[in-house]
């Protein structure tokens, strides 16, 4: 199938199909910290994860949600018509506060006219029974969703990045998650140290089987300031080609279900902080060759996508 112009179920498609329009994200920065910072599993964070915690393109931290969204959207706005918005908790662990709180910032993003949805990124780890009946009320006003950080299924791999959780952690929380009908969309990256493609489809099979909506795949990046850089600067690992990735990129969208909608396919590290993979940073580049290798792989038409 010919999603919408594109040869995998994109998540743009489906928020056109959902909301019958198109829909752009907002990123918003709660002044959350994470387990892995405040001492509580470790004070160094995960070994790629930049001074920002995932958040380096959220909104002003000392801004209310409301001006967040408000200066997002005057951004947004330059560049295209102004339209509807997915409010997207992205800097550090987003549950990781008391629930007042939590109900306090998330109520406060979904009162805004503009917004129609609600993306948490957060830890399994971080999802107590009072967040998931937080999240289970919020739902039933505008659509919510989970971003889980998994990253990989393998222990090694998970160790060397210091993701602190045990797959088993996933399983409850994906399954708690499900059970109130909160979609989930996983986080993995792929070009971990040591992880070969063999290991990489293994996660991605394994999700293949795992009751969620979305995925995310992140090209592995080299920030500054990480522990993965300071590996990186000792030749430690290797660091995909954009030729390599995208070949590990097809081969991983041909063996995921055509259901799986296709939140993000290579990332974008900020400029100021990116050591490697320095291709990367030309998106409008990677887009159009990965698009160009499926067509002459035939995986725009190939058994996944009839």
């Amino acid at each position: 199938m010919n999603w919408n112009g594109k040869p995998y179920h994109s998540l743009d498609y489906m928020l056109r199909e959902r909301f019958g329009e198109k829909i752009y994200k907002v990123s918003l920065n709660g002044g959350m910290t994470c387990p892995n910072r405040d001492g509580s599993l470790g004070d160094r964070g995960c070994i790629f994860c930049s001074a920002g915690g995932s958040g380096d393109f959220a909104g002003d931290v000392h801004l209310s949600i409301t001006q967040q969204i408000e200066a997002q959207k005057q951004l947004l706005e330059r560049k295209r018509p102004a339209g509807k918005y997915i409010a997207y908790f992205q800097a550090y662990t987003n549950t990781y506060a008391p629930v007042e709180y939590l109900q306090k910032i998330f109520s406060e993003a979904l009162s805004h006219p503009d917004i129609v949805g609600l993306s948490v990124g957060t830890r399994p780890d971080c999802l107590g029974d009072d967040v998931l009946q937080l999240l289970k009320e919020l739902n039933r006003q505008k659509p919510v969703w989970v971003e889980l950080g998994l990253q990989t299924i393998h222990k090694r791999t998970s160790d060397y990045i210091r993701r602190g959780y045990e797959l088993s952690c996933f399983e409850t929380a994906l399954k708690h998650l499900r059970a109130i009908s909160v979609d989930v969309i996983v986080h993995t990256i792929l070009g971990l140290p040591g992880e070969s493609q063999k290991d990489i489809l293994a996660t991605m099979d394994y999700l293949n089987h795992c009751d969620i909506q979305g995925i995310k795949l992140q090209l592995l990046h080299v920030l500054q300031g990480t522990d993965l850089a300071r590996d990186y600067q000792k030749e430690l690992f290797h660091v995909y080609t954009m030729e390599e990735y995208l070949d590990l990129l097809v081969t991983c969208l041909e063996h995921l279900r055509p259901d799986m909608v296709i939140h993000r396919i290579t990332g974008d590290g900020p400029k100021k902080l990116l050591i490697a993979p320095t291709w990367s940073s030309n998106k409008r580049t990677v887009l159009n060759t990965l698009h160009k290798t499926m067509k002459e792989r035939n995986s725009w038409q190939g058994k996944l996508y009839l």
